[in-house]
This record gives C-alpha cells, structure tokens and sequence, in this order.
C-alpha cells in the first residue's frame, strides 16, 4: 500500500516555454520525494509518496526497494514527457547508513537492510578483538558503536553472517550512489556517505581504516569520485547530467555553508534530529563521542561534529500513545499551540514523567505517568522533555561559545510549542528556523555547482524566521 501526493507550484496555462529545471529525488524514511527546482533555485513542482515497509529473510521490517526503484523511474520517465518542464540534470539526496550490494549484473543480492537490524554480540566481540579497542577506533573513524548505522559493521557482519553472499558482490553501493547507479550504470563512491558514522574512514590519515583493507572490503567499494560529480547520460533519448548522490545531513547544510560565513549550528529534524556543527576542529574527543557525537563529512573530505537524537521516532512514538491514551484523532496534536499558561503550570514539576521508547542511554522517567488529564498538558509536558534532550545534543556540538547562530530546518521547525521552548531554554543563541518544503534537496540542485551564494539567500529561498523567546514564559 502507498499514499501519494503531487503539487505543481506553478501556473501551467499561463507558461509559454518550458521552464529548466533541476530533478531531485529526496528520498527519506518516510517521504520519498520529486522535486523540480528551476535556475532560480524555486521549486516549481513536488510530489511524494510513501511505500509501507516489507520484511527481510530474518522477519525484520525494511525499505521497499523495488517499490522505490519502480517509483523513481516512472516518475522521471513521466516528467522527461512534461509540456512544462525542460529537466537538465538529476540528482538524489537519500537517508545515510544503508546498503544496496549488487552483483556483477548490477542486481541487488539482499534486501535494503534497516539500519535498526539488531546484531548478535559475537560480531561485535569478533570486530573488536581484532581490530580494536572499541574507544580508539571510535575516536580515528568518528563513529561510535552504532551497529548496522555503522554501515562498516554492517559489510562486517554480511561477510562472515552471510558469507555465500558475500562472495557475489560485485559493488556495495551507500544508497544515494545506488540511485544514481539505477540511473546512469557507474558505480561511485563519495565522501558524504562514507563519512557518514560508517566507521570505514580514517579521520586522521584521511584515506580508509585498516582494517577495510585487512578484510578486503576496499575491493567492494567503488572508486572514490568528487560529490559534485555528474555523468551525461543518454535518458530516452535526452541528454541529462546525472548526479552521484549525497548523503542528506550533508546536503541539508550546504546551502547554509555557502550563504552563512559567520559561525552556526544546524539542527536539521526528521526521523533522527542531527546537530551539526562544520565549524569544529580537531578529532572527536573521547567524552564527545561518550556524549553520542560523531562525525559526518563535508563534499571536500573534512570532518563535521555531529549529535544525534532520535527525536522524531519517539515523538512519533510517544505522540500515538497520547492520542490513544486521550482518543483524539491521530493528526490533533498539529493543531496544539504554545501555551505559556500551561508551560508555567507543567515546569514546575522537575521530575521526568516520559519513559523513552526508541531513544537510548538518555534521562527519562523509569516509566510513563500519564499524570495529565487534558491533551495539551500532556503534549507540551512531552515536548518540554525532548526539548531538553534537543538542548543537550546541540550543546554537545559547540566547543567554541562565540558560536550564537542556530537555525532550524525539517519537521520541527513549523511545530509552535517545540520552537517556543527550544528559544526559551536558548536565549543566548540567535535561533532561525526555515521552510522545511525543500530540506536536503536545494544542497543536491548546489552540490552539482560550486556557486557561491547572496547573504539574503536562506531568507528569500528558505523562508528564514528569526525566532524570540516568548516573554512571558
């Protein structure tokens, strides 16, 4: 089953030639999204879909590839036909720490393993007893223990798991490589994905890990080629620059990096909220990486100071069981605004009163009370909570306390009572969100360029809003 949903944010009786444009595919863990975005950088029309999840040989839920694939093509296909637009280039900015393993027919061998796929404890010990210990190995490659989110464990555990398999991988392909893969027949490999928590990369002698080597694993990995890479492709008869892909944190902040030189946190929200500072120097800490930091990479190979927190699972989560607990309909916590009244009277309790359901080695209450007997009480008791584990992931971030920009892009960043919270327990940092319609996919449209962009961009592209604490709370 699937629900989708198409916009065209333009007028097309009164367009009189085609419109140029850019083709991005955004593909998330819940929304997979087209858009198309004009020289202009606008985005002029959108349109996404959402594909229930199918389960793996061991009964472990997972993405729906050949769903995904199907989709993508006849949605490119479709719009290469449009009276509308004229598509010039294509590119994918996708969810990190996945796998796609072909063979040398360019197949998929396995599934899309989910990232959550727990492991057995042997293949941890079996990693780290040779190539270990756990806190130094952490430290050179940025990535703490994270199971398959670590997707080096993840080859790890395929090959001496699944080894019959592993045998017949021609290339293992992060799943932004492997969409432009579907698309133009050239494996890559790009800095985004492979530093992206995988555990694979050497920070500090900037080239793969050792052990990558020691387990032949740099043999599956196709060569490394710049992220703003792009192939031209004969497409239905249509002459199309063709992207490698990006991870989607990385692409969420360039165009940031480019439009900002003053000093600034990203705090980019969705399934996992991510922190990222690309202002930080030096290798991770052994306390940071204790504190759930990690690294991410930028498009030129340099390291970026990443928290995570998997906020918008738990809110999802933790939001159903409200609405079940309260038998409001699923979609009435939207309607909630900020209420100071109810902030004032719910913050005079210290005590926690959420049990996290998703979210791991975190402060929160032994067990859930459900104390409150109106919705909105409850809501914004739950929002406080997350806000201060918001808080504390994004202070993880900043070793440099000249550091007072923060902007707020994704999910979060139109929820009233998050934001209003989030400035309150901010106030020494200036604290901007922006339009969440685009997200990752305006750095893909710039990752294929190196334009330099205006001051004023992030306000005329990306509804930029400067947020102020609210007086009264």
């Amino acid at each position: 089953m699937k629900e989708a949903n198409i916009r065209l944010l333009q007028d097309c009786n009164s367009v009189r030639m085609k419109t140029k444009v850019t083709a991005i595919f955004d593909i998330g863990r819940t929304n997979k999204k087209f858009f198309l975005i004009d020289t202009d950088y606008q985005e002029v029309y959108r349109e996404y879909i959402r594909f229930d999840e199918i389960k793996d040989e061991d009964g472990y839920p997972t993405e729906n590839l050949e769903a995904l694939i199907r989709w993508a093509k006849e949605v490119f296909i479709r719009m290469l036909d449009s009276s509308n637009f004229d598509i010039r280039s294509l590119n994918f900015s996708c969810y990190g720490a996945s796998l796609v393993h072909i063979d040398e027919n360019g197949k998929p061998l396995t599934p899309l393993y989910n990232y959550m796929k727990p492991l057995k404890e042997e293949i941890y010990a079996s990693f780290y007893n040779t190539y270990g210990p756990e806190k130094e190995l952490s430290r050179l490659t940025g990535s703490p223990k994270l199971g398959m989110l670590n997707t080096g464990m993840h080859l790890f555990w395929l090959k001496y798991e699944k080894p019959e398999t592993f045998k017949k991988i021609k290339y293992s392909l992060h799943l932004p490589q492997y969409l432009s893969y579907v698309f133009t027949g050239i494996p890559a490999s790009e800095y985004t994905s492979i530093g992206c928590h995988t555990m694979l990369w050497d920070f500090e002698k900037k080239g793969y890990h050792q052990w990558v080597y020691q387990e032949q694993i740099d043999t599956i990995l196709p060569p490394i080629v710049p992220t703003h890479k792009t192939y031209p492709i004969d497409f239905n008869g249509k002459k199309i620059q063709i992207g490698i892909g990006i991870h989607d944190s990385s692409s969420a902040l360039l165009p940031y990096v480019r439009s900002d030189k003053k000093p600034f946190v990203l705090v980019s929200t969705g399934t996992w909220s991510i922190s990222i500072n690309p202002f930080a120097k030096g290798m991770l800490t052994l306390k940071e990486i204790q504190n759930d930091c990690l690294f991410n990479m930028r498009i030129d190979g340099n390291p970026v100071k990443v928290s995570r927190l998997f906020l918008g699972n738990e809110y999802k989560l933790q939001v159903k069981k409200l609405c079940s607990h309260f038998g409001v309909s699923e979609d009435f916590h939207k309607t909630v605004k900020f209420n100071p009244d109810i902030f004032s009277e719910i913050n005079r309790n210290p005590e926690p009163q959420f049990k996290w359901i998703s979210i791991v080695g975190k402060k929160g209450a032994d067990k859930s009370r459900m104390s409150y007997v109106q919705f909105e009480k409850a809501y914004h008791r739950l929002l406080l909570e997350l806000v201060l584990l918001q808080v504390e992931s994004i202070k993880a971030t900043i070793e440099d306390p000249t550091i007072e920009r923060l902007y707020i892009d994704g999910g979060f960043s139109d929820n009233e009572v998050f934001i209003k919270l989030l400035t309150h327990y901010l106030k020494n940092m200036k604290l901007h969100t922006t339009d969440s319609s685009l997200g990752s996919a305006l750095g893909a449209v710039l990752v294929m360029s190196n334009t330099e962009l205006p001051a004023k961009f992030l306000k005329f592209n990306y509804g930029l809003k400067k947020q102020r604490p609210t007086k009264t709370v």
